[in-house]
């Protein structure tokens, strides 16, 4: 299986391409999608994230797609401007007909590195030792890098589940109009 782990950013997208065979990750490709510069407008910035998305998609033909979850910032208008980028990398994902997982940094930081709170630096390193790579992948790239490798570890443990039980909702949580918990 090949998987793209996307790190949304307005100024500097991270991707990383990884391959799943059985238990073994190899390293496909990683990099940035640069928008430019701060005072170019928003829309033209949002464009060119959606055609690197779709470019990084048509040479690299992942089978599926993990995005970093936008976190909360302290200034509003970062978070919405943030926001909107996340929201042309997923639809770049989407209208390349992708599955799409979302995790938050902090899962993935607590997958890769083992904290959540983890530096930059050590899901650097770690991502480094995971793939074999002669060298420290980019920040951004990095963290791609590391949401493809947890949306393989991810996928393999809900694969077994799915392989020992069924999920189903419970029935004794119904609510009155059908709703389950």
């Amino acid at each position: 299986m090949r998987i793209l782990g996307i790190d949304p950013g307005l100024q500097c997208t991270g991707f990383g391409v990884i391959d799943v065979q059985g238990s073994a990750l190899h390293y496909v490709a990683s990099g940035t999608i640069k928008t430019g510069a701060a005072s170019q407008l928003l829309p033209a910035r949002l464009k060119i994230l959606f055609d690197g998305i779709n470019e990084v998609v048509a040479t690299y033909q992942p089978q599926v797609a993990s995005v970093e979850i936008v976190f909360v910032n302290v200034n509003p208008q970062a978070t919405l401007m943030l926001g909107q980028a996340r929201g042309a990398c997923l639809t770049a994902l989407v209208s390349c007909d992708l599955s799409v997982s979302e995790y938050t940094a902090l899962q993935m930081k607590k997958a890769i590195v083992g904290y959540g709170k983890a530096a930059k630096s050590q899901v650097q390193e770690m991502v480094m030792r995971q793939l074999n790579l002669p060298g420290l992948p980019g920040t951004d790239a990095a963290d791609a890098l590391g949401l493809a490798i947890m949306h393989a570890q991810v996928s393999k443990t809900t694969a077994a589940l799915n392989r020992v039980t069924t999920t189903q909702a419970r029935k004794s949580a119904a609510f009155k109009d059908g709703r389950h918990y």
